[in-house]
């Protein structure tokens, strides 16, 4: 008779456990099965150890075993003075990151300063939109020095905008340098691009089949003909003569832009700006930029100079719709040939029947009306979901609109085809 010979395992055995034997040819663990795991020296992890004592900063991640010195330490402090306990308590936090940065003009210019020297410009954005919404220094940006030293980007210019009423006259020539960098840099990204597409949309939607002899789009026709090609005498019969009627040296479309400027809609402001300047710049388009909040506002004698568009506006404040689209209503001649873009959020303080109405009107009378919730690189925007649903039962659909879309959505507004809405499901 033979004896059961097995060993119990789990923590009411008694001895050590042993290891089971291995297969022939397989190889044995590195460490006994509940032997703890410490980490391998190397500069792999003690990378990891640096990177998770700069996130966590101070007495939480003294676990991490490290020590950080030079370059790094200055780094943790420009952390600590926005991140830690300090920042939000004024410096009387338990957390040994306490230092913030107080509201000393000198002391902030000085951290502007460190953090464009340890961190890349994209981080620097964000840090200093923290600041600012941490900390409140958004009074220290009336300083010309302080403007001189943060890092401009477009929420930038939404705060500098925002503040435009009560900064002195010492910051306003230091503020607009800002303005024009950041509207600069847009342009230079956005208006050749922009151009090109408009064009061929314009283009194409003035083409005309029964052109005069000085207007055949020859290229085109040529391409359109080419299965009537006669090799035996070397020729095309053009059947269809295709080309540009005289309208094509004149004004085509007339676009007007209808901007929401309630705080919420800063970066949309920013860009919709930029835009109505190309847009003005082109000779076929007659371009209309209007800014509203409780009153209208327009700002189309401004637009060869989109930081004077900037200025002109005034964000915050309440919102009526419906009083910016009857004025806009009321400067459409031909409708037919006319893009209405409303770029809000569509939080409606003003009468909702009645904007919806014009809204159903503009489109029977032939106008393309454009819905965008906001014109920005941001994320989902908040709306009123119940405005953007009835808008798109008029065949109006509310999206958000990043600026690289926008010239297509424009363009395919000028010719009169779908409008490329972005994740139609949540538009809906």
């Amino acid at each position: 008779m033979t004896t059961d010979t097995t060993t119990t395992t789990g923590e009411g055995a008694a001895g050590p456990t042993p290891t089971p034997p291995h297969p022939a040819g397989t190889a044995h663990p590195p460490h006994p099965p509940h032997a703890p795991r410490t980490p391998q020296p190397g500069p792999a992890n003690e990378e990891r150890l640096r990177r998770w004592r700069l996130v966590l900063g101070g007495d939480s991640a003294e676990s991490t075993g490290c020590t950080l010195t030079g370059r790094d330490a200055a780094m943790d402090g420009a952390l600590t003075a926005l991140y830690g306990d300090g920042a939000k308590q004024g410096g009387r936090g338990r957390s040994s990151r306490t230092a913030g940065l107080g509201a000393s003009a000198p002391s902030v210019a000085r951290w502007l300063g460190d953090i464009r020297t340890y961190f890349p410009s994209s981080v620097v954005q964000v840090m200093q939109r923290d600041a600012i919404d941490r900390l409140g220094l958004s009074a220290l940006l009336l300083e010309p020095e302080m403007l001189e030293a943060v890092e401009a980007d477009v929420h930038l210019v939404g705060t500098l905008l925002s503040l435009n009423k009560v900064m002195p006259e010492t910051t306003k020539e230091t503020a607009r340098a800002v303005v024009r960098k950041v509207v600069e840099d847009l342009e230079k990204r956005l208006a050749a691009r922009t151009r090109a597409t408009l064009t061929g949309a314009l283009d194409r939607s003035a083409r005309i089949d029964r052109p005069r002899h000085h207007d055949i789009d020859w290229d085109r026709t040529i391409r359109a003909n080419l299965k009537n090609y006669l090799p035996e005498f070397g020729t095309v019969v053009p059947e269809r003569l295709i080309g540009y009627g005289r309208a094509a040296r004149s004004v085509k479309k007339d676009v007007i832009l209808c901007i929401d400027q309630s705080g919420s809609m800063a970066a949309s402001v920013v860009h919709a700006s930029v835009f109505g300047a190309v847009l003005a710049s082109m000779r076929t388009l007659r371009t209309r930029l209007v800014v509203f909040d409780t009153a209208v506002v327009d700002l189309t004698d401004q637009l060869d100079d989109p930081v004077d568009v900037l200025f002109g506006t005034q964000l915050g404040g309440g919102t009526d719709i419906n009083r910016a689209l009857a004025y806009c209503q009321s400067r459409i001649t031909r409708p037919a040939e006319t893009v209405v873009v409303l770029i809000s959020d569509l939080y409606e303080g003003g009468i909702r029947n009645e904007m919806l109405k014009r809204v159903a009107a503009m489109k029977a009378s032939g106008v393309q009306f454009v819905a965008l919730l906001a014109l920005s690189d941001e994320g989902a925007p908040a709306y009123d979901r119940d405005h953007a649903a009835a808008l798109g039962a008029l065949g109006a659909p509310a999206f958000a609109c990043t600026p690289d879309l926008f010239p297509e959505v424009m363009a395919a507004a000028v010719e009169k085809r779908p409008l490329p809405v972005p994740d139609k499901e949540n538009h809906r």
